[in-house]
């Protein structure tokens, strides 16, 4: 056989193994759920409740950063930084029952360049995601709002065979869902999905807990309430706890209601809101619940 034929033939057993893998993930019935924050410590804060709910339940929930956050500290910068946070990044996932990857994009220097997209591309695909998170393209800080494009700009490419073909291209469309944020121009976040993470805001805590550089380090500083920070592990998780805790707005709560009911929507404490993007599959209730098994019936 000559090697260009063979190695036709091996590429397309390749593809054909790697079809059937994906095919069985999809068939198993475990949904595959894949977050994009800026940073190492994004996604945890705007979803690691559901994060931990969905990996209670058994589905593969994978958090990836498309910075390795070489920027976001006071003293420390470059490589140990990013080593730091990376080892956070681990700590995180095995307290949340997740999978997190950090791509290696410096902070605060992140550009929307077909590279990265064609990464982020490779990203959803490999997961066999079902659903697929990230900020929304409007928000205080350059690398929230490129994330936020780049996912918008994989939306549609992920079922295109010919884009980055040397992975096989994603045999549905996901359901693409905003972060929750507060920003009001040139659209006021809609919260279509909120989720109850009562339950697993313990859970969510810890996680943030270990991203000690950020938590305790970077976020005071910058924002101006270092003295705050208590010494002890255990008062700064009841510190973290509280100053993370918020208030479920009225629009989240009348989501809350529609997803579980009244009787139960008042009794939740924590909660996260995600908003349906445009640009991938178009859920209907009905597909909504079977996504998010956790919300009421």
């Amino acid at each position: 056989m000559k090697p260009i034929y063979r190695k036709f033939l091996l590429l397309t057993i390749w593809f054909i193994c790697i079809t059937h893998v994906m095919n069985a993930q999809s068939d198993s019935g475990k949904i595959h759920i894949i977050m994009f924050g800026a940073h190492p410590d994004d996604c945890d804060e705007k979803a690691g409740g559901t994060a931990a709910l969905f990996a209670q339940m058994g589905y593969a929930v994978k958090f990836v950063s498309v910075t390795n956050g070489d920027a976001g500290h006071q003293t420390l910068k470059g490589p140990e930084l990013a080593k730091r946070r990376y080892a956070e990044t681990q700590e995180a996932a095995r307290r949340l029952g997740i999978t997190y990857d950090v791509l290696d994009h410096h902070d605060g220097l992140l550009m929307p360049t077909l590279e990265v997209r064609l990464e982020i591309i490779k990203k959803i695909r490999e997961w066999n995601a079902d659903i697929v998170m990230a900020p929304r393209p409007n928000d205080y800080h350059p690398d929230h709002r490129y994330t936020g494009v780049l996912v918008q700009d994989a939306a549609y490419m992920v079922a295109v065979p010919n884009i980055a073909p040397e992975t096989p291209a994603s045999a549905k469309n996901p359901v693409f869902l905003y972060f929750e944020d507060h920003f009001q121009r040139p659209n006021p976040f809609r919260p279509d999905i909120a989720v109850d993470i009562t339950d697993t805001y313990a859970r969510k805590i810890s996680g943030l807990d270990a991203h000690v550089s950020q938590m305790y380090e970077w976020l005071p500083w910058i924002g101006g309430y270092l003295v705050e920070v208590p010494e002890s592990k255990e008062d700064r998780i009841k510190w973290l706890s509280k100053r993370t805790a918020g208030t479920i707005n009225p629009q989240t709560r009348a989501s809350l209601v529609k997803w579980y009911g009244k009787e139960k929507a008042d009794k939740v404490k924590y909660a996260e809101a995600f908003e349906i993007c445009e640009y991938g599959a178009q859920p209907n209730d009905e597909r909504i619940r079977k996504l998010f098994p956790m919300l009421g019936n």
